[in-house]
């Protein structure tokens, strides 16, 4: 069956174009841009560049307009109002700004409902990336909170009854990827969501992973809050996004706090403007949102059912690639298993990172490492792995050159005999 992106759209993205043999497959860590992406920042940067709510001036209403259009796009893009996006720096920043606004409620400063107090609850799973992770532990240490973890099992996924199995009647936030930057598990939201409005906690979706590469709808998962970056979904460094329903965020402190997102300041006291723009202090990244929403449009315009089914297809291709190989251990759901565009595995004998490096001589872009997941590790009993995953520009011959060149691997380092 043919892929129905991959080479296709290769020529949209000038990397290839320098780098017309590369094996790219390292999307789950950041995303090839289209040109289209780079222009529409560009353009926006050589035409319409100004401060943005600042001023009455023509330029500045040009570039406001510009912002929030962005905003109003990604915000489509994602199934969420115009008022329930607000700009991080990246998705680790948007994480951190709800466990940080739940510490200054905490500590009195506005938001009573996210207040934590002694006793309460803190839900993560143990195949978290770090950024759904230390935020938690942080507020916990501030709040007298308990953190509870779902356990991993041998293939580094955890189950919904072990979920249930930490979740009580002190649960007030539930934290999870909706797709695993490691195992490629799929998260059921809406079985997750189900418990956690039994409990009344919050819900804090990760979907870095999940959000470039299949059809997202935050509202309609139900989920309170979530968080994605541009980087990984064909878009600009440096911007990402915290998703949250509004009367949420209307009443979470924000955890940063200067100019801009303000109604009256005396030398007591502030008072904050209502969402998003109570989360937006200070001179924003504002052709990064631009870019940000070409990113969208692109993705858009090809269709996510398509790039899911592509991906899908590419998945299933690494997945089969890795079981194949003799001495190669996958990591995750099985073949035939539900799960995401990309295979992390562990080479009998050969450190992850010399995995890598082999690669990268035949022109093959993985990541090795922990991943940012080092608990999951540690429950594989494993200190690293190497991934490789799928973006709307990997084809089927990206995979052949991958299952080439790791059937080469264990022999190179003597590690078959």
């Amino acid at each position: 069956m043919p892929t129905l992106l991959g080479t296709s759209v290769r020529a949209d993205f000038p990397f290839f174009q320098s780098h017309p043999d590369a094996v790219y497959l390292d999307t789950g860590a950041t995303s090839q841009r289209p040109s289209a992406v780079i222009d529409a920042e560009a353009d926006f940067v050589r035409t319409s560049y100004a401060a943005v709510h600042r001023g009455s001036s023509l330029a500045t209403g040009e570039a406001t307009w510009a912002f929030e259009n962005a905003r109003e796009r990604v915000a489509e893009f994602v199934g969420a109002g115009e008022r329930e996006i607000v700009w991080a720096q990246n998705a680790t920043d948007a994480l951190n700004m709800i466990a940080l606004g739940m510490a200054d409620a905490s500590a009195g400063l506005g938001g009573d409902r996210f207040a934590l107090r002694e006793g309460d609850e803190i839900v993560v799973t143990e195949a978290e990336h770090h950024a759904n992770l230390i935020p938690w532990q942080r507020l916990a240490a501030k709040t007298g909170a308990r953190l509870r973890c779902t356990p991993v099992d041998e293939r580094g996924l955890w189950s919904l009854d072990g979920l249930r199995a930490v979740v009580g009647d002190r649960t007030r936030v539930i934290a999870f990827a909706h797709v695993s930057n490691v195992t490629g598990q799929i998260a059921p939201v809406a079985d997750v969501v189900e418990i956690a409005r039994g409990v009344g906690a919050l819900t804090v979706l990760d979907a870095c992973q999940s959000a470039p590469h299949m059809p997202v709808d935050l509202a309609g998962l139900g989920v309170d809050f979530a968080a994605f970056s541009a980087h990984k979904m064909l878009g600009p460094n440096g911007i990402g996004a915290l998703f949250g329903r509004a009367e949420l965020l209307d009443e979470l402190p924000p955890a940063r706090t200067g100019g801009s997102m303000i109604t009256t300041v005396t030398m007591e006291r502030a008072e904050f403007l209502p969402a998003p723009q109570r989360f937006e202090a200070g001179t924003q990244a504002v052709s990064q949102t631009v870019g940000f929403a070409a990113a969208t449009a692109y993705l858009g315009a090809l269709g996510m059912d398509r790039v899911a089914a592509h991906e899908h297809e590419i998945g299933a291709a690494l997945v089969e690639a890795v079981e194949a190989t003799p001495g190669v251990r996958l990591i995750g759901p099985a073949a035939g298993e539900y799960r995401a565009g990309l295979a992390s595995f562990i080479v009998d004998g050969v450190h992850a990172h010399d995995v890598g490096q082999f690669l990268d001589d035949r022109g093959i872009t993985v990541r090795t490492g922990h991943h940012c997941a080092q608990p999951l590790h540690r429950a594989l009993g494993t200190t690293s792995s190497t991934r490789a995953s799928a973006g709307v520009y990997s084809s089927l011959d990206d995979v052949a050159a991958l299952r080439a060149a790791l059937g080469e691997v264990r022999g190179f380092f003597g590690a078959d005999r």
